[in-house]
């Protein structure tokens, strides 16, 4: 059998990528991609425009904040706000908002952007099922999290008023731009999948919008601290007691967590480079498409 050649386009680079294939290029593929990839990127350590200097550190820098972030957002709403409730008690349900949302359009939001740094050496299907998987348990947990705070608003008495704060803005809009982008990511990436000249067109307002949407979601849960200190009791945070301290301590996590996130997703040097399993792939779907 003769051997095809064809020129593609890699998803998140953007580079011609020369295809060929045959049954001992297949074959070979099994064997040793894996190997091939690491010496390939052990390669690029100290090179420009690939760098993988300081990458381990950073990543599970993040990793710490990030578990930190949970943790004291958890010792908040125990300690300091009474726990937890379901409908029975709308001032405690309140609770599982921000530690839903911490662990959903937060935590595990940064990870699924992380996803593609560090599973570096996998491939690019599997990257995508891990990355839409992540992004589906961040949905749910972030239903749920929607779904108590206005439990907590409709079931008070009186009932407390719904989206008129900023924080409430800026926190849907993240929700709703987190919804479109996973919509589009999965139905142009993952399933169906879009034509590969799509897909390399629409990889960087995907990368983007998904920054943003982080970025937005690090700023709703800041306006959303400020707003829960200032609504439970201006005196006591002006007096620096325990509960405010931990409020800013949280804050100042936050946004420390969302730099190195930001740093380990947009630094060039880390992202991942295409194995040969990907040509390979990206010639199989443009034959199917």
């Amino acid at each position: 059998m003769g051997d095809t050649v064809d020129y593609m386009l890699d998803d998140e680079h953007q580079q011609p990528l020369l295809v060929n294939q045959s049954e001992d290029d297949e074959e070979e593929i099994e064997v040793s991609s894996i190997d091939r990839r690491r010496r390939t990127m052990d390669s690029t350590i100290g090179t420009d425009p690939r760098d993988l200097e300081g990458f381990t550190f950073f990543y599970w820098l993040a990793q710490g904040l990030g578990v930190l972030l949970v943790v004291l957002v958890g010792i908040w709403t125990t300690h300091y706000r009474g726990g937890f409730a379901w409908s029975s008690d709308p001032k405690l349900e309140f609770n599982w908002h921000p530690m839903l949302m911490t662990i959903g359009m937060i935590f595990m939001y940064a990870n699924g952007m992380m996803l593609f740094r560090y599973m570096r050496y996998h491939r690019k299907r599997q990257l995508k099922v891990f990355h839409a998987t992540c992004h589906t348990l961040t949905f749910l947990v972030t239903v749920i999290a929607l779904c108590a705070a206005f439990d907590s608003h409709n079931l008070a008495i009186p009932p407390i008023p719904n989206l008129y704060t900023l924080h409430s803005w800026i926190g849907l809009t993240a929700v709703i731009l987190f919804c479109c982008q996973f919509v589009v990511g999965f139905s142009t990436f993952l399933f169906p999948g879009a034509k590969q000249s799509l897909r390399a067109a629409l990889m960087p307002v995907h990368r983007y919008f998904g920054m943003l949407g982080f970025v937005l979601s690090i700023a709703a849960a800041l306006m959303g601290l400020l707003e829960k200190a200032i609504f439970t009791s201006v005196p006591a945070y002006q007096r620096m007691e325990g509960e405010g301290l931990l409020m800013n301590f949280i804050g100042v996590v936050l946004v420390i967590f969302a730099a190195v996130v930001i740093y380990v997703v947009s630094n060039f040097g880390y992202r991942r480079i295409p194995m040969s399993e990907d040509e390979t792939l990206l010639t199989t779907e443009s034959q199917m498409g």
